[in-house]
Parts: structure tokens; sequence; C-alpha cells
């Protein structure tokens, strides 16, 4: 059971903390020099589905970065694979041998089974039985569109899915259909997650910026809205991160998330104006910031402890992940700069 004194959980139910909470996404792996070294001894797939090495990476953050919660470690492509999708992981990134777009009928072919997630629910009471009372552990899944457009073109290779994109725009009564089928097995997933002991909740759309709002608004918001209810029906904290949309986060309101994450092209400042007052905001921060120096690190987040000073709704983050070979020591000086600071909030 964790400690509801947890910085995160305080903040997320609105009140006032001494600081904001602070986690990272990707904060388990990549820069940590210890899973690295795990690495060297399990494949991905291993240490992914293994429960008690998924729990040890989920964990590793806490250790080694201090941060204030904990994210399952797994991946966005287990509802696809949980679908009857086929998926490789080489060192180029993830691959469906049997991508969607091949096919006539595609939602036809697929065959969701939900018992082919419980090696997950395994991962999670693995951490909960192991994990530090004050730490929260979020839980996740990809958005039905981020997860759709893999799904469709069967493999990341270009970052902006062309052939996906092109997929969607000819064929919308099928993707209306796709997407609901994903949407149905994530919130399933998403409630076994909450019924298995998670604190918070968060839904990536990592590539929401990829279409037009007008089109996202009509065709992914109301999946959104739907999974946003089923958490609270839960009793569990929902954010959201949809990465990309501009000056769209005007138009999220209180009926897709609790929290918004904010990716780092839009001012934190101007963020607050235009999301709506009674949604707390998370991260903002450029990972690539993590290149420069300790001195300009230190000087960028000046203006994050004044944003912070004025805003307790606020969930110290990155606007995205970590990016590949940064620096460890760079990423351990951001964490000390953000928790020392005077926040001047009381």
């Amino acid at each position: 059971m964790t400690d509801s004194n947890a910085l995160l959980l305080q903040t997320l139910r609105g009140e006032k903390t001494h600081r904001p909470p602070l986690w990272f996404m990707r904060q388990a792996g990549r820069i940590l020099p210890n899973y690295n070294h795990l690495k060297q001894q399990y494949s991905f797939k291993e240490l992914m589905e293994q429960p008690q090495l998924a729990a040890q990476v989920t964990l590793m953050p806490i250790e080694d970065l201090h941060v204030d919660a904990a994210i399952l470690f797994s991946d966005i492509l287990v509802i696809p694979q949980a679908m009857g999708m086929t998926l490789e992981f080489p060192e180029s990134g993830p691959v469906f041998s049997n991508p969607l777009m091949k096919y006539t009928n595609p939602h036809s072919i697929l065959k969701p089974d939900a018992d082919k997630l419980s090696y997950i629910y395994s991962v999670i009471d693995a951490i909960t039985a192991t994990k530090p009372n004050h730490i929260p552990l979020i839980g996740f899944c990809g958005s039905p569109f981020t997860v759709l457009l893999y799904m469709l073109q069967g493999l990341h290779g270009k970052s902006d899915f062309p052939d996906a994109i092109q997929y969607i725009y000819s064929n919308q009564k099928t993707v209306a259909i796709l997407l609901e089928q994903i949407t149905e097995l994530s919130i399933e997933y998403m409630q076994q997650q909450i019924n298995h002991g998670i604190d918070v909740f968060q839904l990536f759309d990592t590539h929401a910026g990829l279409i037009p709002f007008e089109l996202y608004k009509t065709l992914i918001l109301p999946h959104v809205e739907h999974m946003c209810t089923k958490a609270r029906q839960l009793n569990t904290p929902f954010i959201y991160f949809p990465k990309g949309i501009g000056v769209g986060i005007s138009y999220i309101t209180p009926h897709y998330c609790d929290f918004l994450s904010i990716d780092w092209q839009t001012p934190l400042h101007i963020a607050r104006k235009i999301v709506h007052k009674s949604i707390g905001l998370q991260g903002n921060i450029d990972p690539r910031i993590l290149y420069a120096s300790e001195q300009e690190i230190s000087h960028h987040l000046e203006y994050y402890r004044e944003f912070g000073k004025h805003n307790y709704n606020w969930i110290c983050n990155l606007g995205h992940g970590f990016m590949p070979g940064l620096d460890y020591n760079k990423a351990l000086h951001l964490v000390k700069t953000l928790q020392e600071f005077d926040w001047q909030r009381y």
C-alpha cells in the first residue's frame, strides 16, 4: 500500500506541497549504468516479461536517480501483441511481421486475448511487494492512435508514419473499428493494472501531432474520454500526454484527464494560461537540455523554479523521455538542482 502522503499523490489531489514531485518518462533504462549492465545479460523481452527482472528495472531509478515515483517497465506495443500481432524487438526498434495495412479487412484478423497480458500483472505484483511505501507506481499504455500507427505500418522506420497516415485518411470506417478494438482492450488492461496496485495511470500519445487537431478531436478524443472515465470509476488519477498537438491543449477539458503532460514546444506559462484551470500540468522540460553543461542546465531550470513557486498543481517531468546517449551524471544534476531549489512555497 502506497503512503497517501506521497508527494506525487498529494499533488494529484490538489494539495500544497513544499516542492513539486519529480519523475521522468523513460527513466527506467537508457541512461542508467545499472540498466545497461543488466541489458548485457538479458534481452529487452526478458527484462520486460520476467516479473523479478521487470520489477528490478522499474524500481532502479528510485535508487539511481532519487525520483519521487516509479513507472512500470513495459512497452506500449503489448496491446497489439495481445491482439494477435507478432512483434520482434531488434536493436533498430520494434517490428511487426504482419502489419495491418496488408489486409483488406484488418479488424477481422485481430483476436484480442486479455490473458496474454497477465504476465504484466505479475510484474506489478512483484513491484508492489518490494517498492518503498512512499513511492507511487505509475501504470500506462499507449493511446489507441499511437498504437494504431505501429499496427498499420508495421515498424517505426520513419517517425512520421507516412504510410499509416495515408491509410487513416483513405480508410476511415475501418480505422474507426480498429480504434474501438484497441480502446476496448486498453481499458481492460488499465483496469487490471489498477486492480493489481498501480496508483496513477498515464496515457501516452507520442504521435498525437501527426494529424490536424480537428481530425484528432473527432477521431481520438472520444476514446481518451472513455478511458479517463473508466479510470475515475476506480478512483485512479489519469494523466494524458498528447505530444505535439500545439494549441490543441486549449481544447482539453476535465473530461479527458486530471493532469495534462506538456511537451517542450509550448512554454509552460503559456500552457497554464490556455489549459482548463482545473487540470494540473506535468512536464515541459526539454530533454535535450541535458546535452548542455551543468551550469547551463541549472540556468535553464530557474524558469521552472519560478513557475513552480506559483503553481502547486504541476508535476516536474520532461517534455518527452530521456534521449539516447545522455550523460547519467547530467540527469543526476538535474534532479539534485530541482530537489534542492528553494521553491518559496510556504
